[in-house]
């Protein structure tokens, strides 16, 4: 029996489609046929700036029954997150080839059993990587292969849907109808493989970065552009051990099919480990590091996207928040590329949606294949849709319009509604020593769902934080973007030191609370805007990351500054800070939903 038809046997036993099986495998009478066949492949790639490195890469190609070289079909290039492999897209795969796409979902370098070391979704590498499997969708041969020595050709596919000109306007012979979908760093190697090839069509990219030098060490003051910030921030711990930590494992767990992964930096680019070390040690990362991260970011080559994007963000991130998809969607739009935002509850960090918010996002991305694949007159759906935590629906805009903005200004230890009621008082803190944190929290990397109970309440340590809390609410008050916090902070001691660079400036953590009656404060989905002060001289203003949440009746809307973070390494010198109120320029201004 063919390994094609193995694989169908397989997929059908899987499935439970009983009645299909006599038709493929035999002893059962034949009732049904199988909607489609899938095989597994080898794929030899060519990688690096000159191309001058060889992986093998392992791949399943999914071919719809009705397929052939006389009734062509549109195809869908998938591939996992961090950690994962081929397998992890299977349900896609299965719901899609059902739906009359060709599929072809393979493991990332570094990944899976394919070779090759972890680049970070770098065009180089990775976007490179994935052009040449949209070669083989496209019918080249040299490609695809039947197993990992590369001696045996895969037959070559004629059964995918071919464009005559690429997006440049080139005119190619191997230019598959092909979009692509995957969460994660299966979302930002779509950004990575259309920048380096014209002939990709369509992307529907979930739960992704836009900078990861801002993923990985936020500094939410002093944004130039999106989310990316001149001054470094304060390095994630727990998610850049976790990831460290799946790197390596799948390196060793798959070394056999290429040792040379694990030389150097094991199954990282060369680069990651010392930047790790520096990160964890200094608590930012040094500007070199900052650039290769950016080298592997949509940021920093998005004027190369040109092609539709359904963009697809989780409200519960504490890794890539939603101002990254922000970030993307306004830089997409403004160039003219065909852009849409969605927001869906779940993220890195939890968050388990409703039927109907888990059926609203697949329909919306059904219908954007369809449109741009297919070519039906499907709607692609409203320009910016958002989960709603509160009812399990989903709301809807014309445009990324985060609200009106209502603003709260700071007045002793509270928040105020009317500059009248501002009044002078003061609140002070310090940051602890060589960047510990100083507040008690679940992990970000192994918390789980922020959306559940929490096993340790977040609790920030006495003397370490300043807070401002206002009055319960007489109605509820639903906020959809970015929260902003402009403030004037007092630390002498940091204005000494700053100078000398990130090393010597201030460090603190802003972030938004809901309080309810019983004056329990849960922080909103996690989210936290580290701040690294450029000049404590200075007013700063930082864009805190962005959620959709409504505060009920009676419960209060309450903004902490704090000293240090569970999660992020601070400020490696103890530094006494003053935030003193009176002046209506000490504020928090919130998106608010009228």
């Amino acid at each position: 029996m063919s390994a094609t038809r193995l694989r169908s046997c397989a997929v059908l036993t899987a499935l439970g489609t009983f009645a299909a099986l006599g038709a493929v495998c035999g002893g059962l009478p034949a009732v049904a046929a199988p909607a489609y066949t899938v095989q597994s492949l080898h794929f030899k790639v060519h990688v690096g700036a000159d191309k001058n490195k060889t992986c093998d890469i392992v791949g399943d190609l999914y071919k719809p029954a009705a397929a052939s070289s006389a009734h062509r079909v549109p195809s869908i290039l998938t591939t996992n997150g961090f950690g994962g492999s081929a397998t992890d897209q299977t349900p896609f795969a299965q719901k899609y080839a059902t739906l009359g796409y060709a599929v072809l979902s393979y493991s990332g370098l570094g990944f899976g059993g394919s070779g090759c070391k972890i680049t970070l979704d770098d065009p180089d590498f990775d976007g490179q990587a994935g052009s040449q499997l949209v070669s083989f969708l496209g019918g080249s041969g040299g490609i695809g292969f039947t197993a990992a020595a590369h001696t045996t050709a895969a037959t070559p596919v004629d059964f995918v849907v071919r464009d005559s000109k690429d997006h440049n306007g080139a005119k190619r012979t191997n230019d598959p109808r092909v979009g692509m979908w995957g969460g994660s760093y299966g979302g930002q190697i779509q950004f990575a493989v259309a920048s380096v090839d014209a002939r990709m069509d369509a992307l529907n990219p979930q739960i992704t970065w836009n900078d990861l030098s801002y993923s990985l060490g936020p500094n939410n003051t002093g944004q130039t552009s999106g989310v990316s910030s001149a001054v470094p921030g304060a390095t994630k711990l727990t998610w850049a051990a976790a990831f460290s930590a799946i790197g390596i494992f799948n390196g060793v767990q798959y070394a056999q099919n290429d040792p040379q992964r694990l030389i150097g930096c094991p199954n990282f680019a060369d680069f990651v480990c010392p930047a790790l070390v520096a990160g964890g040690t200094t608590g930012y990362l040094q500007p070199g590091d900052v650039a290769a991260l950016r080298h592997a970011s949509v940021s920093s080559y998005m004027s190369r996207i040109k092609i539709p994007v359904l963009l697809d963000q989780g409200e519960v991130d504490t890794l890539f928040n939603l101002n990254e998809s922000v970030a993307t969607y306004r830089s997409l739009k403004s160039q003219g590329t065909p852009v849409k935002l969605m927001w869906r509850y779940n993220g890195h960090s939890g968050g388990t949606p409703s039927v109907t918010g888990a059926a609203y996002e697949a329909d919306r991305i059904q219908a954007w294949f369809d449109h741009y694949l297919k070519g039906t007159s499907a709607s692609t759906g409203p320009e910016f849709a958002y989960y709603q935590d509160w009812d399990g629906q989903v709301g809807t805009a014309s445009s990324y319009t985060p609200g009106l903005a209502t603003k709260f200004y700071l007045s002793g230890q509270n928040l105020v509604v009317s500059t009248d009621d501002v009044q002078p008082g003061g609140q002070s803190f310090v940051t602890a020593a060589a960047g510990a944190p100083t507040s008690v929290g679940s992990l970000d990397a192994v918390g789980g769902r922020v959306d559940a109970p929490q096993p340790n309440p977040d609790v920030n340590l006495p003397g370490t934080y300043a807070s401002w809390s206002g009055a319960p609410l007489a109605k509820a008050t639903t906020v959809v973007g970015s929260p902003e916090l402009d403030l004037t902070l007092s630390a002498p001691a940091a204005a000494l030191t700053q100078a000398s660079g990130p090393g010597g400036q201030l460090v603190v953590f802003a972030e938004i609370y809901d309080v309810d009656a019983a004056g329990t404060a849960t922080p909103i989905n996690g989210l936290v805007a580290p701040v690294r002060v450029p000049d404590v001289n200075k007013p700063i203003h930082v864009t805190l990351p962005a959620f959709a949440h409504r505060f009920a009746v009676g419960h209060r809307i309450a903004v902490y500054l704090a000293g240090g973070d569970t999660n992020y390494r601070a400020g490696l010198t103890p530094t006494p800070v003053t935030i003193t109120t009176g002046s209506i320029a000490q504020r928090l201004t919130l998106p608010v939903i009228r």
